[in-house]
């Protein structure tokens, strides 16, 4: 009888003992997993930041290219070139998102992005900032180069965070608005440092677009030799892989995970137009977004406030003011009780933004600065807010194959609105005799 009662403590003991080793195990495979959470937010932070470096450079040194081009509306037609391309060649890489490997798009995007600022220093040298016809075309351009890099850039970093933690999606779209806040601020330091001496405006902008040029260069590096080598990320891409998705193969190969493609066979994965009816309401409040503030901002804040004792640091402390609530708007999804997750509420609060419209029109023809800078913060506010707060709740649920799908298709979307808020800025000048 004692024996029969050792017998079983003994079984028990040994039980409780396997299973508490299988936890400390499991334990201590999560904390591997997780190893380089921190610095993996910072990366994609800095990637995020290049992502729209060139998008940026191109908005900030307006007032330089108003000064040369004066008659070509540049703060209007650059940024409609680069997006009118950038959306072309996002429609073709969104249809054949799962035939192409992640990491040669985005290594390629990157250095498209250097190659196109390099030529921007390149041309402003080889023309001596005179301006005429020919330089603006060259320019339109090179603008439609950075164009194909934005796609190739964005909705391949995108749909390889979507097979992520929220946290990176966040960290990444905070990068955006930092990149216009660096832009910015960048831009106003070499404004300064250049404003009284003989050329100035042009010494200031090349300066600018040096600065830019080296961040590219940067990205290229941490994307190709650093990123894939962290264990979070590598844990990632490797669940995205046995879940059937083969654009990450080349990521795993550059960390040293050898898998053979094809391995998973993903048959019952949602197609486009599956996760498009699923997703509907995510797309069309994305697009909605993009088209106000790309309506408002840039050209309006240049073209449409009028004269002011500041003169040509008017605009750019407006687009500083934007910038720098874009980039505060979007931390404040990661304080849980400030995050908006209702699908309706989400569009209901998108569809309020267009009261801006009527707002900046009376703003600009009746009220003084004051309220033209608190109504830019605003802008900014809720763009950078919602635009995170739907980026980071809509991959949740889907498998590997269709997450990288579902970033693909929004960043269509975002980059849709964009293209089609800059051709609605035109209307703001349409019968004030400067079109």
């Amino acid at each position: 009888m004692v024996g029969s009662h050792l017998s079983s403590f003994l079984c028990s003991r040994y039980i409780q003992e396997s299973e508490l080793a299988m936890a400390i195990a499991d334990e201590s495979a999560t904390t591997v997993m997780m190893e380089g959470k921190r610095m993996a937010i910072i990366l994609y932070w800095i990637l995020g930041l290049g992502s729209l470096l060139a998008w940026n450079t191109i908005i900030t040194i307006g007032d330089y290219y108003y000064k040369i081009f004066p008659n070509y509306h540049p703060s209007r037609a650059l940024p409609l070139v680069y997006l009118a391309v950038a959306i072309g060649t996002l429609t073709v890489l969104t249809q054949n998102e799962s035939r192409i490997d992640t990491r040669r798009r985005n290594i390629a995007g990157y250095c498209l992005y250097f190659m196109g600022s390099v030529l921007y220093i390149v041309l402003d040298l080889a023309t001596f900032g005179r301006g005429g016809l020919g330089a603006y075309i060259a320019l339109c351009a090179i603008s439609a180069a950075l164009g194909v890099a934005h796609a190739l850039v964005l909705g391949g970093m995108v749909g390889d965070l979507y097979f992520m933690c929220p946290e990176f999606i966040q960290s990444y779209f905070a990068g955006f608005a930092a990149s216009g806040a660096l832009t910015t601020a960048l831009r106003l330091i070499t404004k300064a440092a250049f404003d009284k001496s003989y050329n100035g405006l042009r010494k200031g902008a090349l300066l600018f677009l040096a600065i830019s040029t080296s961040s590219q260069f940067l990205c290229i590096l941490l994307y190709a030799y650093y990123l894939p080598k962290l264990p979070i990320v590598k844990s990632y891409r490797s669940k995205a892989s046995l879940e059937g998705s083969k654009t990450v193969s080349s990521d795993l190969a550059a960390a040293g995970i050898h898998q053979v493609a094809g391995e998973v066979q993903c048959e019952d994965r949602l197609t486009i137009k599956d996760l498009l009816y699923q997703n509907i309401d995510y797309a069309i409040g994305l697009y909605l977004n993009t088209t106000l503030t790309l309506s408002i901002f840039p050209g309006f804040l240049y073209e449409n406030t009028g004269s002011h004792h500041l003169h040509s640091w008017y605009a750019l402390v407006l687009l500083a003011s934007y910038n720098v609530w874009d980039l505060i708007s979007r931390y404040i999804p990661l304080i849980n009780c400030l995050r908006l997750e209702s699908r309706k509420g989400l569009l209901v609060a998108i569809l309020a933004r267009l009261l801006f419209i009527p707002a900046f029109y009376f703003t600009a023809k009746y009220a003084d600065k004051g309220w033209m800078i608190m109504l830019v913060c605003t802008l900014g506010l809720t763009n950078g807010y919602l635009t995170v707060c739907i980026m980071t709740a809509a991959p949740k649920g889907y498998k590997g194959p269709e997450q990288n799908a579902l970033g693909n298709l929004l960043m269509w979307f975002i980059n849709a609105g964009l293209c089609s808020g800059l051709v609605l800025g035109w209307l703001w000048i349409i019968g004030k005799g400067k079109f």
